[in-house]
């Protein structure tokens, strides 16, 4: 399952079109506390989430996650600068940082 937390509308429905239209399973929130809330991850899941998102970032969402022992191969966006995207994502493991706006090369880089 491809899940992607993403605030902004266009942003998350070009994704789920990408991923869906390659066949691959997606759910989508619109927030971090919406998905925390509503779903449950395996270790097989890949989730896209947005580095801004309002109230709880997706940097935090991601520590929430390393916390409870849950975390599912993840991949950030972000359309902030590169020293912004360092501060949120410092300490943690294994991200893939993808800038935003989508391109045609993410689905690629999301399925790899």
């Amino acid at each position: 399952m491809y899940i992607i937390v993403e605030d902004d509308p266009s942003v998350a429905d070009a994704l789920e079109s990408l991923l869906s239209g390659a066949g691959l399973p997606v759910c989508v929130f619109a927030t971090a506390e919406d998905f925390i809330h509503s779903a449950s991850l395996t270790p097989e899941d890949t989730m896209i989430v947005d580095l801004g998102l309002p109230g709880m970032s997706g940097g935090e969402l991601v520590r929430h996650l390393e916390k409870a022992g849950t975390t599912p191969k993840v991949i950030a966006i972000s359309g902030k600068s590169s020293r912004t995207i360092a501060r949120e994502t410092e300490g943690l493991a294994d991200l893939k940082i993808l800038r935003k706006p989508p391109a045609a090369d993410w689905l690629e880089a999301i399925t790899a």
